[in-house]
C-alpha cells in the first residue's frame, strides 16, 4: 500500500530542464568551457557537484568548482528562474494525494531556497508535508542521499510504503539505491526507454496524465 509519494521537482513538477541546461552552458562559457546544449541537457537531474564531473577538466574543477557553481546559481535566479512554469495539473495532483490520506514529500537536488520558490510557483506549499534539498545530502543524485533523507522525514514509514515520481534516469537510479520504486514522467524530456531501462515501473506523460490515471497507477493507496 502506497502511503507517501516522494517527488523530484525540476522536470517533474516545474518546466525548468531547458532553463537549467541553458544557465549551465552560459555559466561555463564565462570560464572558457564550451559545452553543447544537448550534452548539458542530458546531465540535468543531477546536482551541480555531479554535473561538472566529466564535463570540466579536473584541474579547473579543483580550482574553480565553487566559483562556477555560485556564478551559475546567481545567473539562474536572475535570468532564467522568472521563466519557470509549473506543469499542468500539479496542484490538482497534490490535492488528490491529500484527499487520499497520503503524504507528499519533495526531494530535489536544488538548494533549499529554490525548492521553497518552486512550492510557491506550483501553488502547493500548503499541500507538501515535507521537503529535502541538496542541503540535506552530502551527495546529489544519482546518489541516493536525498531520497534517504526524504525517508527519514517520513519515519516511521519505510521504503515499502513510498513511491518516487521523477523525470530522469538519475531519479530512478538514486531511488533504487535507496530501496524505493520509481514512477517516471516524460515531462523532463528523457525517453520512455531511458526511464524504463533505469528501473521506472510505470511511465506517464506529465503530472496531469498521472492524476488522470491515478487509480490504476502504483501511487494509488490500495
Amino acid at each position: 500500500m502506497t502511503k507517501a509519494i516522494i517527488f523530484d521537482v525540476d522536470g517533474t513538477l516545474v518546466d525548468t530542464v531547458d532553463l537549467h541546461a541553458s544557465a549551465w552552458v552560459e555559466a561555463l562559457k564565462q570560464f572558457g568551457i564550451d559545452i553543447a546544449f544537448k550534452d548539458m541537457r542530458a546531465q540535468i537531474g543531477k546536482g551541480g557537484d555531479q554535473i561538472l564531473q566529466g564535463l570540466v577538466p579536473p584541474d579547473v574543477l579543483k580550482e574553480k568548482q565553487e566559483e562556477i557553481e555560485a556564478f551559475r546559481a546567481d545567473l539562474f535566479k536572475r535570468e532564467y528562474l522568472p521563466r519557470a512554469r509549473p506543469f499542468p495539473g500539479v496542484r490538482a495532483l497534490f490535492e488528490h494525494i491529500r484527499a487520499s490520506g497520503q503524504s507528499a514529500v519533495l526531494a530535489s537536488s536544488g538548494k533549499e531556497d529554490e525548492v521553497e520558490g518552486y512550492k510557491k510557483l506550483a501553488d502547493i506549499a500548503d499541500l507538501v508535508d515535507s521537503a529535502t534539498s541538496s542541503d540535506d545530502a552530502e551527495r546529489s543524485k544519482p546518489f541516493p542521499d536525498i531520497f534517504q533523507a526524504a525517508l527519514e522525514k517520513l519515519a516511521p514509514l519505510g521504503a515499502d510504503d513510498a513511491v518516487v515520481v521523477g523525470d530522469t534516469p538519475y531519479d530512478a537510479e538514486a531511488a533504487r539505491n535507496a530501496g524505493l520504486k520509481t514512477v517516471g514522467v516524460l515531462s523532463g524530456g528523457f525517453s520512455e526507454q531511458a526511464l524504463r531501462e533505469a528501473g521506472c515501473i510505470a511511465i506517464y506523460r506529465d503530472p496531469e496524465d498521472l492524476l488522470r490515471n491515478y487509480a490504476s497507477s502504483p501511487l494509488a493507496p490500495s
